[in-house]
């Protein structure tokens, strides 16, 4: 009998720590479940965090994309603000002409008062960049020079700029205009006794 009882007593024992290991396996399931929920919150708020982060920062570049093309559009329109604003006394000196030669004023002092002016207005456009080509008694240069007529010179070296119908401008190292020029040429005797001359010349040599 005692054995008996032992094998029962055995047997009750296993029956009862079967339900503790199972216990135990479920607490740390449930432990683990818990840390992984808590996890995947942590993991959502960071989410939730970055997205408004982006879409802050997102908003600031359109802000500041439209700040600068703002700021872009107002510097082009207004780029032209600091020659005007040196070109108004030119203005005022030439109104001021205008007025004089209305009042009855001699020629003299008209022409100086308006030379005046010429002279302030070049430099003021002289200050942003503007500058004039001098194209008289030069040699002619079809970088900056535009011909629209040749005349015979006895008194000048050929190819010389010999008349200056509109003077020509650089902006800064740029071409804005040419200078539309008449040029020198030899004479069409002179030019005939040359081309005779070489001929000799030549049939000398041969």
């Amino acid at each position: 009998m005692d054995e008996a009882e032992k094998k029962v007593g055995g047997n009750v024992d296993g029956a009862e720590g079967a339900p503790e290991s199972e216990a135990g396996e479920h607490a740390a399931s449930v432990s683990e479940l818990e840390q992984l929920r808590h996890l995947l919150e942590v993991k959502e708020l960071e989410a939730k965090e970055n997205y408004e982060r982006y879409l802050r920062q997102a908003a600031e570049l359109d802000n500041f994309k439209k700040r600068m093309a703002r700021e872009k559009a107002e510097s082009i329109r207004y780029a032209n603000e600091t020659l005007m604003r040196d070109l108004l006394p030119v203005l005022d000196n030439l109104e001021r002409a205008v007025e004089h030669a209305k009042g009855g004023g001699n020629g003299t002092p008209v022409v100086e008062g308006i030379e005046m002016v010429l002279k302030g207005l070049l430099e003021a456009l002289n200050r942003h960049g503007l500058a004039q080509i001098s194209a008289l008694g030069a040699v002619f240069d079809p970088e900056k020079h535009e011909a629209i007529a040749n005349i015979e010179r006895t008194d000048c070296e050929p190819n010389t700029v010999v008349e200056e119908h509109h003077k020509g401008y650089y902006l800064f190292d740029r071409l804005l205009r040419p200078a539309l020029v008449t040029v020198a040429k030899l004479p069409e005797s002179k030019e005939k006794k040359s081309s005779d001359g070489e001929v000799e010349n030549g049939e000398e040599d041969g």
